[in-house]
This record gives structure tokens, C-alpha cells and sequence, in this order.
């Protein structure tokens, strides 16, 4: 029978805004898993939410250890909802190791369900604990239901016929099960995706059906007193239109078929496995109907080379890669920009430097991104702000390369990769479409006013013409030795090549992005607080609690890294102070310095874990010393006591 441990609080209210719950095991539990198929539940209940997986470094650590933990944490409820929330509501931990890990970001008063049937002396010595938390009152000042899971699914999957070590695979079954109940979610989906994913394994199928159904079961009928009710969480108001949840991951994919669908060009990816670049890869190559070509190569220069070669047939050249592969590409990227070539490059940034945290997300390629290439190689730059922000941010790379002829580096991370957002999918007739052009006559004159082929000369927009290999009469040279400005012939001289330098600068320079808007508040005032990439969300609900206490403090947040928006210096310089957070130790905030004269300060993380909310607050708070509930500059600890939260 399970037991519950008194806690000083009521458990969770009948029907919350909004709920974050953590499921946590081992890295072969299936809490990836878990939570994907939570999150589709709740995707289905109309909540809206956000999710961060958050995965092992180790392909497969030692099982009950305690850097072999995986979690899955989601945000759902009935308002908007923009990060995966600071503190969890609920903590479902299926090991020792998993309660050890994720302990301490559960908030007080919150509800830890545990596998008793995991908490073994072994497992409990794995994970460092001298004696077993369930039962030793270290746990006081939250609410434990703690039951053995293990043995309910064995007793669930015992007319299958299947041994306790494929019995316990559905472990995770049972406990998704459970949270149905407990959230107040449809089973079917569930149901039917199993049948779909086993097809071939109808036993199998069947098994962790009977585990989930007996997992709901148990919360139907168990007579159990303290935490352990049903809560409901009411849909949130949406407008109607066509919804999916999507990852980052696959919102780059989607944008960057739907951006050569607007470049009327056939797309070449060329990747190689990377965490967590991977994705991208496989998604892409389940969309051949479209014109998309995939390669996966031998290595990350040969990825990158190829797509360049694509680029030079006259397709859209795409690669994609984190950190560690970008530096292998780098000089590759470099010939891209010398033969102005249309290339569009993914960065999903993760943990570094070197191999550093491949599972983890972080924001420091952005040095590398700007500035990271040998010679004066100046490149275009943009960052996509959450999973389906990434959609339009891929598109605007697929604008940029192929208007203006040049590689153009997206910047995502481990974050926005991963976790998974709902996202109204847009009516594809309100994108303009730029359909790429292919010079296909002559374009010049030589010294005796003969039509002649000039491969270099350049349009408004600074773009040399992009000649389709083969075409009559345009034969020209390619590679990444320096060309004469116009007729592309090999020219080393000191005038030629200060000129070509000042004009792939001036390109770059002269893209025309949109002006910079504020994501929050007034266009002037104390505080500014700019961002760029995943940061989005934390920052966003935390300048609105600030606003909402009286301070004049504002949210910025940049798309285009590289060029900056032309207004984005006047903007800032309407502020007292600038605040930039970001997840490296202060790259952005260096570039903002250097290119705009403004005294901005760094608010930084390297932890491989996302900014919360609370943090974010209360440095804010800092500039407003004895706001209304604020005196001293301190915001509560804990996300329930403010007045506007956003979980």
C-alpha cells in the first residue's frame, strides 16, 4: 500500500492556472518518453505549455547513478504560458538518484511521487544517501506519495507473459498512467499511439497499455488520503486555427523547406550527427516530396563542402551542427563567404568548450558566430527566440542567403532544440515569396563595348548574380582565392583586394532588416533588458512581474545579431541602464558595447540549465531599491508568492 508522509501543505489546488511537473529516472527509464507523450495529452486538452527535456551527457550511465539521471519538466496550464517554469509542482522520481538530482528545485510544499520499489540499499547507495529519504523525515516540508511502481507494473503485465526485466520497461507506462488521473487527460491518444509504434509487436503494444490503463486505475481507486487528487487545469483561450506542438528542432526543418519553397530552389542539406544538431537531420529526411535532398556525411567539412557545391549547382545549400562541428566548418563557412555563395548554417549551440556539455543548452557561439573566421569575413547573423519562433527565423535565412548571396548562420541551443511548444501554423499565403534569380545572359561590356560575363558585378543589394553551372556563354572561375571585382579572374592585387574586403563588408552591413521593437514596455525609461535567443521567456515574464510592481523596466529582444537593426543604438540609449542576460559570460553584451557605445551590464549562466524566472527578477530588482512590495531590492523566493506568476 502506498504511503504518504505529512507534509505543512494542502497539495495542489482543484483547478490552477497553471502546473509544472518534472518526471525523473534513469536515462533508460523512458522519462524522455514520459513526458513526450504527456505533453501531447495535454497538447490535446487545449493547455497551453512548454517543455525542457533535459538528457544525460552519457549515451548510457551506469543505471541508479547519479549522473545517469533524465528528466522531462513541463509547463501547462490555462494562460500563456512561455517558459517550462522555474520550480516544479510535481516531482515524479523514479529512483533514488532521480530524487537526489532534482530535489532541489522542487518548491516547498510541493508533491514528490516515488517508486519505493526503486529505492533499494543498492540504488540508495549509487545515489549517496546514508538512509532512505522516504522514510528517514529529510522529506518533511513536502508532500510524498510514495508506492512501488515496480511491482504494480509487474502485477499489470503478468498475463503477457513477459519476464520482470521486460515487465519493468513498462514502469514508465504505468506512472503516464497515473498522471492522466491525476491531471484529468484522455487515455486514447495513448492508446493509439502505442498500437501505431508496436505494430508489429502487438504483445508488446498490449502490455504497456494494460500498465498505463492500470495506472489510471490505481488513481481512480486508491483510497488514499493527502496529496494525491485529480486536479484540472482549464484550456486556455486560443484564436481558431490549425495547432501543433513542435520543437525547435522541427520548426528549423519546416522553415527551412517552407524558405526554398518561397526561393522556388530545390534544397541540399548536408549534415553529420551531432548532439543536438541531429534532429534536424532526421527530420529533413522524412521530407524528400519537397524537394529536399539529404546527405549525411563521412564528417562536418564534407557536410558543409557539399552543401557549398549544392549551392554553386543551383540549390539551397543548408548544414547544420553545434559548437564543436561549426569550428570543424569554419573554413569551409570562410570559402562560402569569399565565393558568395547563398549557404545557410544551423548552430544549435550546446555546453563548451570542446566536447564540454553535449547535452546541455548555452549561448556561447555567439563570438564564434560574429567574429569566429579567419580574414575580414563578415556573415549574417540571426537567432530564433523559442521552438516556434524558430519556423520564421529559418525562413528569414533563406531570405537573406539568397537575396543577398551570402552564407547566414541561425543561431538555436540545446534548449529551444529540444523542448516542444503548441504553434499555430501559419497560413502559408501570408509569407511573400523571393524567388531566387539566375543570371542567364551577359551582363557586361568589356573594353571594346563587347557583351561580355562580369561574375562579380553587383546589384542594389551588393549580390553578385548566381550563375546555374553550364549556362551558355558564363563560364566562370569559382574558389576561395581572390577574385577581380568584376570579371571574377584570380587577382592578388593590394587595390583589388581592399576593394573586394570593403565589399562583402558592405553587403553584409547593408541587408536590410527590420527595426528593433520592444517585446515589453515603454521605448525609454530605467532599466532595458535585452536578450537574444531561448532567453525569451524568463525574461519576458520577468520584466512584466517587475512592471506590474512599478518599475520603469522594458524587454528587448534581438533577432538580428549581425547586422543589428540601424535603430537598435537610439533605442538603448533611451534607457538608464542596460541589462543583457545570457548564457555565456557576457558575448553579448560585449558586441552591444562595441558597436553602440552603451554602458551594458551582464547577467550571466553557464550552468547548462535555462534562466528562471525568480533570477531574473531579482536582479532587476537591484535597480529599483523600495518598490511597492519590494523594499531592499528582494523579490519572494518562491514563485507562488508573486503577485503575477508565470510557473
Amino acid at each position: 500500500m502506498a504511503t504518504a508522509a505529512t507534509a505543512p501543505q494542502d497539495g495542489l489546488p482543484a483547478s490552477p492556472e497553471a502546473i509544472v511537473v518534472r518526471f525523473a529516472g534513469d536515462s533508460g527509464d523512458g522519462m524522455q518518453l514520459t513526458g513526450g507523450q504527456f505533453t501531447l495529452s495535454t497538447a490535446l486538452a487545449g493547455n497551453d505549455l512548454a517543455t525542457f527535456p533535459d538528457f544525460p551527457a552519457e549515451i548510457r550511465a551506469p543505471q541508479g547513478t547519479l549522473f545517469g539521471v533524465s528528466a522531462f519538466q513541463i509547463n501547462f496550464g490555462s494562460r500563456s504560458i512561455n517558459t517550462a517554469g522555474d520550480a516544479p509542482d510535481v516531482l515524479v522520481a523514479m529512483n533514488p538518484a532521480a530524487l537526489k538530482v532534482n530535489l532541489s528545485a522542487l518548491k516547498p510544499g510541493g508533491l514528490i511521487i516515488a517508486d519505493t520499489g526503486a529505492f533499494t540499499k543498492r540504488n540508495l547507495d549509487k545515489a549517496k544517501y546514508a538512509a532512505n529519504p522516504l522514510e528517514d523525515g529529510s522529506l518533511a516540508k513536502y508532500d510524498v506519495l510514495a508506492f512501488d511502481i515496480s511491482e504494480k507494473t509487474i502485477e499489470a503485465v503478468k498475463p503477457f507473459g513477459l519476464g520482470n526485466k521486460d515487465a519493468l520497461r513498462s514502469k514508465n507506462m504505468w506512472t503516464l498512467g497515473l498522471a492522466l488521473w491525476m491531471f484529468d487527460r484522455e487515455r486514447e491518444p495513448i492508446h493509439a499511439w502505442l498500437k501505431a509504434k508496436f505494430k508489429s509487436k502487438p504483445d508488446i503494444a498490449d502490455a504497456n497499455i494494460a500498465a498505463l490503463d492500470a495506472g489510471h486505475a490505481y488513481g481512480e481507486t486508491a483510497e488514499l488520503a493527502g496529496p494525491l487528487k485529480q486536479v484540472h487545469v482549464d484550456p486556455v483561450p486560443t484564436d481558431p486555427g490549425l495547432y501543433r506542438t513542435v520543437t525547435g528542432a522541427e520548426a528549423v526543418s519546416l522553415g527551412l523547406v517552407a524558405g526554398a519553397q518561397l526561393a522556388e530552389l530545390p534544397m541540399f542539406f548536408g549534415g553529420y550527427p551531432i548532439t543536438p544538431a541531429s534532429a534536424i537531420l532526421h527530420h529533413l529526411a522524412r521530407l524528400k516530396e519537397f524537394g529536399v535532398t539529404t546527405f549525411q556525411a563521412e564528417d562536418e567539412i564534407a557536410a558543409v563542402c557539399a552543401a557549398i557545391g549544392a549551392s554553386w549547382a543551383g540549390q539551397l545549400g543548408v548544414t547544420s551542427s553545434s559548437g564543436p562541428g561549426i569550428a570543424l566548418k569554419t573554413e569551409a563557412i570562410g570559402l562560402g563567404i569569399m565565393t558568395e555563395l547563398p549557404l545557410v548554417i544551423v548552430n544549435s549551440q550546446r555546453g563548451g568548450p570542446s566536447t564540454g556539455l553535449p547535452t546541455k543548452t548555452e549561448q556561447s557561439d555567439l563570438y564564434q558566430a560574429v567574429y569566429g573566421r579567419n580574414g575580414d569575413a563578415p556573415m549574417p547573423v540571426i537567432a530564433a527566440r523559442s521552438p516556434s519562433d524558430a519556423f520564421e527565423v529559418a525562413i528569414e535565412a533563406c531570405r537573406i542567403a539568397t537575396q543577398y548571396m551570402t552564407p547566414v548562420m541561425l543561431l538555436t541551443d540545446g534548449y529551444i532544440a529540444n523542448a516542444a511548444e503548441p504553434w499555430k501554423v501559419p497560413d502559408p499565403d501570408t509569407f511573400e515569396p523571393f524567388p531566387a534569380k539566375f543570371l542567364t545572359e551577359k551582363n557586361g561590356e568589356d573594353e571594346e563595348g563587347n557583351p561580355t560575363f562580369l561574375p562579380y558585378k553587383r546589384d542594389e543589394k551588393g549580390a553578385r548574380p548566381w550563375v546555374k553551372p553550364g549556362t551558355p556563354d558564363l563560364m566562370h572561375r569559382i574558389g576561395g582565392i581572390e577574385k577581380h571585382e568584376l570579371t571574377g579572374n584570380i587577382d592578388y592585387s593590394p587595390d583589388n583586394h581592399q576593394r573586394m574586403t570593403d565589399l562583402r563588408k558592405q553587403k553584409v552591413e547593408g541587408i536590410a532588416v527590420p527595426d528593433q521593437e520592444v517585446a515589453l514596455g515603454e521605448t525609454s525609461g530605467k532599466l532595458a533588458v535585452v536578450g537574444w535567443g531561448s532567453t525569451y521567456g524568463p525574461i519576458h515574464q520577468a520584466v512584466r512581474r517587475s512592471i506590474e510592481k512599478g518599475c520603469s523596466v522594458s524587454h528587448i529582444h534581438v533577432r538580428h545579431i549581425w547586422p543589428m537593426p540601424k535603430n537598435l543604438g537610439d533605442l538603448l540609449r533611451g534607457f538608464d541602464h542596460v541589462l543583457v542576460p545570457e548564457m555565456n559570460t557576457g558575448q553579448f553584451k560585449t558586441v552591444l558595447r562595441d558597436q553602440f557605445l552603451v554602458d551594458a551590464q551582464a547577467l550571466t549562466k553557464t550552468s547548462g540549465q535555462p534562466f528562471q524566472i525568480a533570477e531574473l527578477e531579482a536582479e532587476i530588482a537591484k535597480f529599483f531599491d523600495g518598490i511597492p512590495g519590494n523594499e531592499g531590492g528582494q523579490v519572494p523566493a518562491n514563485d507562488e508568492q508573486l503577485p503575477s506568476t508565470e510557473m
